[in-house]
């Protein structure tokens, strides 16, 4: 009888444990995941799967051989192959790619910021690089990625014409505001504002561009400046701390915003060209927006802007030319003597859509052009690594900046 459970003791000891940590976490909170109880030198993969509201399968894996204690951590232990090499504690999360045989064009995206992002994350003996469904794990855990902390107040804003969706951080308030602009695509973009309000900013996704507005390429400053007012207004807003938030076009609003908003009523989305955009299928936008046109009416006066400016930039952009672009600022706020106000980051390496981080990178997906219902495959550039460690710096930047300048700092300028 000893001997028996003497042996049962050994056979439980040596079942591969999986261990995650947070199972319910944020997004950009990172993942502690560590495999014990394996053999010295056992050769694992790690995988992990999700299915997106589109009903889209994501995956990325890693492979990984334990140490002389039959112990992976991943923050400590390099990925030989997979989706990923090296070491990569986030590996299993900005890596994900459709899996094999999914629909041409995808964009990872959440629409509903009201529930999490779930993930499979599963253990497998040796080192599998396909047919994951085939085999049978060593071990899986589900966790939760959300984009909301719990307490965030989230408000439908339906007023004035304005269209858009407010975050409130948990606590009385009043907090500083952001709006927060998205690009071309159009829509109501939520997830980055949900996030920021989980960091302590009031934030509204705005939503501002309707099909018939971006085939117009015509965009009215004064609905920015009547979504801006209703967020200063808002009683859980601090009126004298606002800030404004863009990606791609919606980048190029708040520059218009903070230099020119009450001068301009009406400004084009793009500059003039002489490239035709119909019956395209495959697009580089940033060959449509080249040459940087020199006259200011075709662009926003940044010699005018009197406050801080971040600018984050993609080193292999291939959707906007953001590199001749902010050469260009640089050039136009070193002679209006407000350079100093600009901070610039350059990431080699890393494409448009830099967004927060551990979200998977995209060097090109499906988009829908003037309103069309025909989608073009547009390229945004970057490589899967460099632009991976591109949004988590840019993130923290991001919101160091915000922090300084709205809770910390003295206010520079009103809109």
């Amino acid at each position: 009888m000893l001997a028996v459970k003497r042996l049962l003791s050994t056979v439980v000891q040596a079942c591969p444990l999986l261990s995650i940590k947070p199972t319910r976490g944020l997004v950009d909170e990172k993942l502690q995941i560590v495999v014990r109880n394996l053999r010295p030198k056992q050769a694992v993969t790690l995988h992990s799967v999700h299915q997106s509201e589109d009903k889209d399968f994501w995956e990325a894996f890693g492979h990984y051989v334990s140490d002389d204690n039959g112990t992976v951590t991943v923050a400590k232990d390099a990925s030989l192959s997979g989706t990923y090499v090296g070491v990569e504690a986030m590996g299993l999360m900005w890596s994900l790619r459709p899996v094999p045989g999914s629909r041409t064009g995808l964009r990872f995206l959440k629409k509903d910021v009201l529930s999490p992002l779930v993930f499979h994350i599963s253990m497998y003996d040796g080192h599998v690089s396909q047919g994951f469904t085939q085999h049978t794990p060593l071990e899986s855990l589900v966790i939760e990625r959300w984009y909301m902390a719990p307490g965030v107040q989230r408000i439908d804003i339906r007023e004035r014409g304005v269209r858009g969706t407010l975050f409130i951080p948990p606590g009385p308030g009043p907090f500083p505001g952001v709006l927060d602009m998205w690009g071309g695509g159009g829509g109501l973009v939520e997830y980055r504002a949900a996030l920021l309000a989980t960091h302590g900013f009031a934030s509204m996704a705005l939503e501002y561009l309707t099909s018939g507005e971006f085939k117009k390429l015509k965009v009215d400053v004064n609905y920015f400046e009547m979504a801006y007012q209703i967020l200063q207004n808002h009683p859980m807003v601090r009126r004298d701390r606002l800030a404004l938030c863009g990606l791609s076009l919606g980048s190029y609003v708040t520059l218009f915003m903070v230099a020119t908003s009450k001068i301009i009523q009406m400004f084009n989305v793009l500059p003039p060209n002489d490239h035709s955009l119909e019956n395209i299928q495959e697009l580089i936008w940033r060959d449509v927006m080249l040459p940087i046109p020199a006259e200011l009416c075709f662009k926003a006066d940044v010699g005018q802007i009197t406050c801080p400016v971040l600018l984050m930039v993609g080193g292999d952009d291939q959707s906007w030319p953001t590199l001749e672009s902010a050469e260009d600022m640089e050039q136009i706020m070193e002679k209006a003597g407000n350079r100093h106000l600009l901070q610039v980051h350059i990431y080699p390496g890393a494409g448009h859509l830099i967004e927060p981080p551990y979200s998977p990178h995209h060097r090109a997906t499906n988009f829908s052009l003037q309103g069309s219902k025909d989608k073009v495959l547009m390229l945004w550039g970057g490589q899967a690594k460099p632009h991976a460690d591109a949004q988590e710096d840019s993130w923290e930047k991001t919101v160091a900046f915000l922090q300084q300048q709205l809770y910390h700092a003295t206010p520079q300028v009103k809109l």
